[in-house]
């Protein structure tokens, strides 16, 4: 398993630092922490990026 910094997640997926802390924040990207740093696993990444593909409820009305 591979977990990665904010800043890697935010490279990946091209957006901002503070974009990444939204989205954390919000509960739409999970994340583990360890002691005072905060980490997103590759299973993480893969849950929101899949979240992000599936259509909402509102949008299949």
């Amino acid at each position: 398993m591979q977990a990665y910094t904010v800043e890697q997640v935010a490279e990946i997926l091209n957006i901002g630092r503070d974009k990444v802390y939204f989205l954390i924040r919000t509960g739409q990207l999970r994340s583990i922490k360890i002691g005072k740093l905060r980490r997103i696993t590759d299973r993480h990444l893969a849950e929101f990026v899949t979240s992000l593909e599936e259509p909402s409820l509102e949008e299949a009305r």
